[in-house]
């Protein structure tokens, strides 16, 4: 059973975690809305894209885990105006065609979620926005996530990259608190329990497909993240910039957008020009939930 366990693809972790996600959010607190519709829509459009894409290139052999994650996730952030279907099935096929269009020397340099929904809200901010909101007072609820993905990162081994992601967060969260005008540490932190941040922390930060190869690295790009996240707040909060603001709207998700290719080009680029890693640094970097 361990042995089984140790080949397991570790997106199934990862799934596992956003099955229970989507059961107990909509249960407890409706976060599909009242017609599932958007889901149907998002996750099918996600399957569709990733039957296409392998079709059209010739490659065998589908894994459904990557559509799975990246269409439920699309489903639970996405909030377009009104009863727009829409926007669910363009990032969706997004995130799906992005991992066969942006790649370079054999890996795709965004977090295909995190690109579609950043191009999204770039697109359409009038018309698309995210579910940022808390999970209300239910601190059994975030506790269960929390507790969850925890178990995800450790099984998937990345679990020092959401770590070192939450402590910095944390970190900057203090320094907000002192450097804003009214600003208060509860409320610089509290946005880390919403399902925006717990996606993030527990999936798109730690995808292996878009990570560097060494822990150091991993970490320190995880740092990074949350540092530009903290400039990125600071600056729609200091420089009063519209709520409509892409930028203000997922503060995480762009940090990663533009820190995440970065970092992994320039590690493909000098792995390519070194001997390759020890195998157990290769076998960390291919570990991990993707999105």
């Amino acid at each position: 059973m361990r042995a089984w366990l140790s080949k397991l693809d570790p997106r199934w972790y990862s799934s596992t975690l956003l099955t229970t996600i989507l059961v107990v959010g909509q249960w407890r607190h409706q976060i599909l809305g009242d017609s599932y519709l958007p889901w149907i829509i998002a996750l099918g459009t996600a399957v569709l894209a990733e039957i296409a894409a392998r079709k059209s290139l010739g490659l065998t052999g589908i894994n459904f885990l990557s559509a799975y994650i990246s269409g439920n996730s699309v489903a639970i952030l996405l909030k377009p105006q009104g009863d727009l279907l829409w926007p669910f099935a363009v990032c969706s096929a997004l995130s799906i065609l992005s991992k066969y269009i942006l790649a370079w020397r054999g890996r795709h340099l965004w977090n295909p979620t995190n690109l579609g929904v950043c191009a999204l809200l770039a697109l359409a901010p009038s018309q698309v926005s995210m579910l940022s909101h808390q999970w209300g007072n239910d601190l059994a609820f975030v506790a269960l996530l929390w507790v969850v993905g925890a178990a995800t990162t450790v099984r998937a081994r990345v679990w020092h990259i959401s770590l070192a992601w939450l402590a910095a967060f944390t970190a900057f969260a203090a320094l907000r608190a002192q450097l804003l005008p009214n600003g208060h540490f509860v409320s610089e932190f509290m946005p880390v329990t919403g399902p925006m941040y717990t996606l993030f922390m527990y999936f798109m930060v730690t995808d292996p497909k878009t990570t560097v190869m060494t822990r150091n690295g991993q970490i320190l790009v995880a740092v990074l993240v949350a540092a530009v996240e903290c400039v990125i707040r600071l600056a729609c909060e200091l420089d009063g910039l519209q709520a409509t603001n892409p930028l203000c709207i997922a503060p995480p998700m762009y940090a990663l957008f533009v820190v995440g290719p970065l970092a992994l080009a320039w590690s493909l680029r000098a792995s390519a020009s070194s001997p390759q890693p020890p195998a157990t640094h290769r076998a960390m970097a291919g570990s991990g939930p993707s999105a």
